[in-house]
C-alpha cells in the first residue's frame, strides 16, 4: 500500500504507529477528520495477517467513524485504532497502559473507546494513563452493546416501514449473522416483538445461547445468505455484502450492526437495483458512539435514549433522499454526512488541544 496516496484519496489527517517492546504493543491510530471536533472511535484488537491489512482496516474504520458521527449529529470527528494481536492470548495491563500513553500524547485529538476484541476492563487500563477514553467502569457508562442494539432495533423498524409499509416486526423472519454482544441484545428486542429468528455464528456457544433464549433456528455460517427471510441482519465483521452474497439474498431489508457491510461501495448500488432496502451501517449502528460520546459532556441517560431513538427519523430522511433522487441509500447517507461536514469546514479547522470545541 502506498500510504500517502491512501491518505490523500480520502483526506486523512494523521496516522500514528505505536510500538512498545516491553509489552509487545503494535498498534495504529488513524485520525480521519476533526472538522466537527476531536476524533472519537474505538480500539479494535484483532489477529491481522500482516501490518498492511491492519492499516487498511484502521483507515477504513476511521473514515467510517467520521461519517457515523456526522450523520448522528454529534460534534466529534472520526478516528479509530487497531491493536495487532490475539485478544484471547495477547492482552495484558502493560500493553493497554502503553497504548494509553500514546493516546495521551495526542492531547485529546483522539478519544478512544471499546470495540471488537476489547472490553471495559481494557478501557480501565487505558484510563490509568489518559482521560481521553470512554466506556470505562470508573465514571464511564461501561459496555455500550445494549444501547447500540437498541439503535439497531429502531433503525430496523424504520427500514421495515420503508419496505413493508409498517414498522411492526411481529411475524417477520429475521436472519441474524453473528450473535455477539450487540446482536444478542438485538435478538432480545426482536424476540419480545415476536419476530422469528434465524441465527448463525462461528461461535457455537453463542448460537446455542440464542437458540435457547430466543427460540431461534440455527444454520451454518455459509447458509445464512440463502435462507427465506424478510430481513437480513449482518452483525459480524464487515464486507459480507458482495456480488455473490447479494445475489443469494431473499430479504427485502438489510439492517444490522456490522461496520463496513458493503465489500465495495458499488454494492450499495447493487442492493438498490435489486429493490432491497439497505439501512446504511454507520447510521443504524451509531447508538454505541452516541452513548459513549455523551460522557464527554456529563452522561445523561434520558438525553442518550432520545438521541438513539432519533436513528429512526434519520433513516427516514435517508430513505426519502434515496427515493427523491433515485440514488442508493448508501449514497444518500453519505450526502447527509458530507453536507454537515462541509457546512462547518469553512468556519472550522482541524481540532487541536487549544481549540475550544463545545460538545453538545
Amino acid at each position: 500500500m502506498k500510504i500517502f496516496e491512501s491518505l490523500r484519496e480520502h483526506d486523512y489527517e494523521q496516522v500514528i504507529y505505536c510500538y512498545d517492546k516491553a509489552s509487545g504493543l503494535k498498534a495504529i491510530i488513524a485520525i480521519h477528520d476533526t472538522t466537527l471536533g476531536p476524533a472519537l472511535g474505538g480500539t479494535r484488537m484483532w489477529k491481522y495477517k500482516n501490518e498492511e491489512e491492519a492499516l487498511e482496516d484502521v483507515l477504513r474504520l476511521a473514515r467510517g467513524m467520521t461519517y457515523k458521527n456526522a450523520a448522528a449529529g454529534l460534534n466529534i470527528g472520526g478516528g479509530k485504532a487497531v491493536i495487532i494481536g490475539d485478544p484471547q492470548k495477547d492482552k495484558s495491563e502493560s500493553l493497554f497502559r502503553a497504548f494509553g500513553r500514546y493516546v495521551e500524547s495526542l492531547h485529546g485529538r483522539y478519544i478512544t473507546a471499546e470495540d471488537v476484541g476489547t472490553t471495559e476492563e481494557d478501557m480501565n487500563y487505558i484510563h490509568m494513563e489518559t482521560d481521553f477514553v470512554t466506556g470505562t467502569s470508573s465514571g464511564g457508562v461501561g459496555d455500550p452493546s445494549p444501547v447500540t442494539a437498541l439503535g439497531i432495533y429502531h433503525g430496523m423498524k424504520a427500514a421495515a416501514k420503508e419496505a413493508f409499509g409498517t414498522d411492526n416486526l411481529q411475524g417477520k423472519t429475521i436472519a441474524v449473522q453473528g450473535v455477539g454482544q450487540v446482536a444478542y441484545h438485538l435478538c432480545s428486542y426482536l424476540y419480545k416483538e415476536e419476530a422469528d429468528l434465524i441465527v448463525t455464528d462461528i461461535n457455537e456457544a453463542a448460537v446455542n445461547r440464542a437458540v435457547k433464549d430466543f427460540n431461534a433456528q440455527a444454520v451454518a455460517p455459509d447458509e445464512i445468505y440463502d435462507v427465506e427471510c424478510d430481513i437480513y441482519s449482518p452483525c459480524a465483521l464487515g464486507g459480507t455484502l458482495n456480488d455473490e452474497t447479494i445475489e443469494k439474498l431473499k430479504a427485502k431489508v438489510v439492517a444490522g450492526s456490522a461496520n463496513n457491510q458493503l465489500r465495495e461501495s458499488r454494492h450499495g448500488n447493487y442492493l438498490f437495483e435489486k429493490g432491497i432496502v439497505y439501512a446504511p451501517d454507520y447510521v443504524i449502528n451509531s447508538g454505541g458512539v452516541i452513548n459513549v460520546a455523551d460522557e464527554l459532556q456529563g452522561y445523561d441517560r434520558d438525553r442518550v435514549m432520545k438521541k438513539v431513538e432519533s436513528i429512526y427519523s434519520i433513516l427516514e430522511n435517508v430513505f426519502e433522499i434515496s427515493r427523491k433522487k433515485n440514488i442508493p441509500t448508501s449514497v444518500a447517507a453519505d450526502h447527509l454526512a458530507e453536507q454537515r461536514i462541509h457546512a462547518l469546514r469553512s468556519s472550522s479547522k482541524q481540532f487541536l488541544p487549544n481549540n475550544k470545541h463545545i460538545l453538545r
